[in-house]
């Protein structure tokens, strides 16, 4: 099992910033990811239709022959992995929104959340919040229609502006100093972030934390990869595979993108 890939899902293109992370930390090891695209964005859909979708997802990288699976959807962890580790056999990385760190190390004693309405709604998420904001004044925005827009590949656009400006106005208006982000697609947007928010205010995500955990069930479980070749890198999507080239246009001469129905 150890050259076997890992397998990452998301609900599209964002979670390859979760991908980019565990390609740094650990070059060696064989990754498939899939983009289901098609089905984008979770966080307005049913719990019930995100498990499925996450059950689908599962079953196909398994098939693929993953040895474990990064499920790199905010919505999806706090929804389905719960079920997704009880239903199968082979370790499961979430990501949830890194509260933690931002509540602990708040000197404002506020911080904002932006994430989707499937994250911020869910149980997963309510537990975890509740159990570190404390005293912290916490400003919950859901970034409606930023997914799409990135799905497009529309990352330095009027409209992506104009919504950040938006969601972050009540934000800095409780005088926050960290910005949580709670879906993997908007680490994409880091960059207009940092141009309109207060320049004391940190930005966080959670794609360093989960390659080091990825790294860290690995070794657990004896499945580091051991094998000295270049490693396989696929990418799959069931719709257009711009996206994808736009946010991966760093490692085109390493990667294989293609289109596949699932």
């Amino acid at each position: 099992m150890n050259n076997h890939p890992i397998g990452l899902f998301d609900s599209g293109v964002g979670g390859t910033s979760i991908w980019k992370e565990i390609n740094l930390l650990l070059p060696n090891e064989n990754t498939i990811y899939l983009a289901d695209s098609i089905n984008a964005p979770y966080g307005y859909k049913s719990i019930d239709e995100i498990i499925s979708l996450s059950i689908k997802n599962t079953e196909l990288l398994l098939q693929m022959g993953c040895k474990l699976i990064v499920v790199a959807c905010n919505t999806a962890t706090t929804n389905a992995i719960n079920i997704l580790r009880e239903k199968y056999d082979v370790p499961f990385i979430g990501i949830e929104p890194a509260i933690k760190p931002a509540a602990l190390n708040s000197k404002t004693k506020s911080i904002g959340i932006l994430a989707t309405k499937g994250t911020l709604n869910s149980n997963l998420f309510s537990t975890t919040s509740d159990e570190f904001k404390g005293n912290i004044k916490v400003t919950e925005i859901i970034g409606e229609g930023l997914v799409p827009l990135i799905e497009n590949g529309n990352l330095n656009t009027i409209e992506i502006t104009t919504l950040l400006n938006k969601y972050l106005q009540p934000m800095t208006k409780e005088d926050i100093d960290y910005l949580v982000l709670g879906c993997s697609h908007y680490p994409y947007l880091i960059p207009q972030l940092e141009n309109l928010l207060p320049k004391h205010v940190k930005i966080i995500d959670s794609g360093e934390a989960v390659a080091r955990q990825t790294k860290n069930i690995l070794e657990q479980n004896q499945l580091l990869s051991k094998s000295d070749k270049m490693p396989t890198l696929q990418f799959f999507t069931n719709s257009n595979t711009a996206a994808l080239e736009i946010l991966l246009k760093d490692y085109l001469n390493t990667i294989l993108i293609c289109k596949k129905a699932f």
